[in-house]
């Protein structure tokens, strides 16, 4: 992609990301740190949904929902005790969804944020869902895993979106969504992260050792972090509850995105100085997550 060189904001260490933590009211209750609907989960994926929800309990959101089609509401109810579960109605074919019903099941619960994504159906209902929540929500959104895909195969989607984005593609689901190479070196991950913000309107997180995250301005952040300990399956959908629940909490979806980054990575290399650079489940990340958060937060004291 064309464009101008990106302009390096910050790298992200402690010192930055400090001054991104949302403020926790002491006289707060669940209702002041927002609720974030999780929109996530297949029968052959609902770990990355549980994953998914899980971070965002442990990463300070008030609320937790989590929706899935009502065939598999029995299947995750309870697995996180604190999340509470929808089922939204199914389509005609397995394992999708009623668009028009499950929209407005959606738009019921006044979410202050949504993950949409992770281990989702690339189900025709689900895209007619996606572009519809996209065109007509205007809570912000993360969007990863089969939203990402969907949104691959939609002609220029970015178009019609009114709702505030965190995109967060690792380098295969980039290379669907743009329809170019990501690029091996820093530097070109870097100015791909950046058009391509640029050009879909969206803040944009470019998964993997040194991470990107870029706005629609072109300016990016990047991530000191490579952890191979985080190479491991669900390691993103935990990223994707952990940016939904600082948005709920009133981030910017640039700053929730750099904050989110720095505590997922700081969890890791935690968890690394007990296992080394092999071991690490994602189902660890959440726990570890709030702790590296209230880690930072006391630096700030």
């Amino acid at each position: 992609m064309a464009g101008a060189d990106p302009q390096v904001v910050v790298t992200l260490d402690a010192a930055y990301s400090i001054g991104l933590l949302p403020r926790r009211d002491p006289s707060g209750h669940k209702g002041t740190f927002g609720t974030v609907l999780c929109v996530a989960g297949s029968l052959d994926y609902l770990g990355a949904a549980l994953l998914t929800s899980a971070a965002a309990v442990r990463s300070g959101a008030g609320l937790v929902a989590l929706a899935v089609p009502g065939n598999l509401q029995s299947l995750v109810a309870g697995r996180v005790p604190e999340v509470v579960t929808l089922a939204l109605a199914q389509g005609p074919a397995v394992g999708d969804v009623d668009p028009e019903a499950a929209f407005a099941k959606l738009m019921a619960r006044e979410a202050a944020a949504m993950v949409v994504g992770p281990g989702l159906a690339e189900t025709e209902g689900y895209g007619t869902l996606l572009m519809r929540l996209l065109a007509q929500s205007t809570a912000p959104m993360v969007i990863d895993g089969g939203a990402l895909n969907l949104l691959a195969r939609s002609p220029a989607w970015w178009s019609a979106v009114i709702a505030r984005c965190v995109l967060t593609p690792h380098p295969g689901e980039f290379e669907r969504l743009t329809g170019a190479p990501v690029g091996s070196a820093d530097s070109e991950r870097q100015l791909s992260c950046a058009a391509t913000a640029v050009k879909f309107r969206q803040v944009i997180v470019l998964k993997g050792a040194r991470t990107v995250i870029a706005e629609p301005s072109g300016r990016i952040a990047i991530s000191p972090f490579a952890i191979p300990a985080l190479a491991t399956a669900g390691s993103g959908d935990v990223l994707s509850g952990l940016i939904g629940a600082l948005l709920a909490q009133g981030a910017a979806p640039f700053d929730a995105a750099c904050l989110g980054v720095y505590l997922h990575a700081r969890a890791g290399e935690r968890l690394s100085w007990r296992y080394g650079d092999a071991g690490l489940v994602a189902s660890e990340l959440p726990l570890e997550i709030a702790l590296a958060r209230h880690e930072l937060a006391a630096h700030s004291a």
